[in-house]
């Protein structure tokens, strides 16, 4: 096997080909892994329960024959109370200012492909930070729309293909013109021509806090075992009534989601670290090979990789959700659009589970081997889960089983009541965590328990459904 790089020193920037090279030494797709006995006893014990509970649907009595949904409830339960049990240090906290941050140097990538309606937001709230960044680097993935227009009154002008170009008017500001390879390509670009401590990614249709800079670069000086850091994200939909009922539901989703995020924060198990908005040590991202570009999810596989490459090399490395980084982020204001997001996500989460699945169980990446990861592979079915326990349930109700529909029912009822005080308690701390009370109304989040079972939870599986399609089938590529 190569052996793995040693971490750089320095802030020199890497040269594209010592990145490569650092890729192939590290990456699963091109290293061999052997997949151990635990892996393959977890993933298939997930399938098979599956399985079993399906063929049974038919002739079981009572409850047993809505296994699936019973399996499904018990897990999300356990799922809530994890999370429940993790959080509880957030419900005596306030939110308070991020002490002054030491001097570390930050330098922020916006990878961008046709983004000329956003950018120009973007900027404007990189320009705001009270602690503004070392430099904005563009990182212009191959645009054919205005973006050019879009630049001009920042006093950039176009470069020539594989050229950086500097504002005349604000300081730090770069375009880096890329031809179009992805936003993984584009990010490992830009990461070699930036010489700063730390990275932060930015999406063009991400909209960071004031004090979001300041935040990062402080987190990074206190902790320097800190090798990745995502904020909260807020989400944002445009106009219309459709538009606004997915903003409803996403921003109930986004607060358990980031809630959950700090719970195995806690137990070191963290691997969702947001692209939208998320920290790097720079030098770490290079000694790894930077993000995969043939991953639908650069920024989830790249946490598996640096886990991985800090096992190897018996380094203590962290990962953290900071509650004091916050940013609005473009979300989707369609049916359509939803679900073809969720399909990229799960099918690129289901491709770096495979990728990984060595780490499944495996004692040597510690709480993230033996907790998270199997979490994870229980993940990989739960959608198909859920769809089923709903097909089933139609099924009853078109056959008169009224005698299993009633115990079902009260199950069902107790499930909805424990997600009414799960969304009023994740309301409360997330408002103790972030101090943002935007968007998080206490009668709305009553609404959304009720609702959510039986319309967007629908709605994320099928996404998630067409995830599976996407990851059989091959595909890597994003899509428009």
């Amino acid at each position: 096997m190569t052996p793995l790089p040693r971490p750089p020193t320095g802030n020199e920037c890497p040269p594209m080909d010592q990145l490569t090279h650092n890729f192939r030494a590290t990456s699963p797709r091109h290293i061999a892994v052997r997949t151990p006995p635990a892996s393959w006893l977890i993933h298939g014990a997930v399938f098979g329960v599956f399985v079993l509970l399906l063929a049974r649907a038919g002739n079981a009595n009572g409850l047993l024959a809505w296994g699936a949904g019973l399996v499904y409830i018990a897990y999300d339960t356990a799922l809530l109370a994890f999370t429940a049990v993790q959080t509880r240090p957030l419900a005596g906290r306030r939110h308070a200012p991020s002490p002054p941050a030491a001097q570390m140097s930050v330098s922020v990538i916006v990878a961008a492909h046709n983004e000329a309606a956003g950018l120009p937001g973007t900027i404007a709230a990189l320009l705001r930070q009270t602690d503004p960044p070392d430099e904005i680097l563009l990182a212009d993935d191959g645009s054919t729309d205005e973006t050019a227009s879009a630049l001009a009154p920042y006093g950039l002008h176009q470069p020539a293909l594989g050229a950086l170009a500097t504002s005349a008017t604000t300081a730090g500001l770069r375009w880096l013109r890329l031809a179009h390879g992805g936003k993984a390509v584009a990010l490992n670009e830009a990461v070699c021509r930036v010489g700063s401590d730390v990275v932060l990614t930015v999406d063009a249709d991400t909209f960071l806090a004031p004090d979001a800079v300041a935040a990062l670069r402080a987190a990074f000086a206190a902790d320097p075992a800190l090798v990745a850091a995502t904020g909260v994200l807020t989400p944002v939909c445009g106009p219309g009534t459709g538009a606004r009922l997915l903003q409803w539901f996403q921003t109930y989703e986004y607060i358990r989601n980031f809630l959950s995020r700090f719970a195995w924060m806690r137990a070191d198990g963290l691997l969702l670290i947001s692209g939208a908005c998320a920290g790097f040590r720079r030098d770490a991202v290079v000694a790894v090979g930077g993000f995969d570009p043939d991953c639908l999810v650069e920024d989830y596989e790249l946490i598996h990789r640096l886990r991985r490459y800090a096992a190897v090399h018996g380094l203590v490395w962290r990962t953290k959700v900071l509650g004091d980084v916050q940013a609005r982020t473009d979300a989707p204001s369609s049916m359509t659009a939803f679900l073809r997001q969720r399909r990229r996500w799960f099918g690129g989460f289901l491709q770096t589970q495979f990728l990984y699945r060595d780490m499944v169980g495996n004692p040597a990446y510690g709480r993230l081997g033996t907790w998270m990861l199997p979490v994870k592979a229980a993940d990989t079915m739960q959608p198909l889960y859920g769809l089923a326990a709903f097909a089933l349930l139609l099924g009853y109700l078109a056959h008169g089983q009224w005698g299993l529909l009633a115990p079902v029912g009260g199950i069902i009822g107790a499930k909805i009541g424990i997600d009414l005080g799960f969304h009023l308690w994740s309301v409360h701390l997330y408002r103790r965590w972030t101090g943002d009370r935007t968007g998080t109304h206490f009668g709305y989040a009553l609404a959304a328990s009720l609702l959510e079972p039986f319309s967007f939870q629908l709605l994320r599986h099928g996404g998630a459904l067409l995830g599976w399609v996407m990851f059989l089938s091959g595909q890597r590529g994003w899509g428009r």
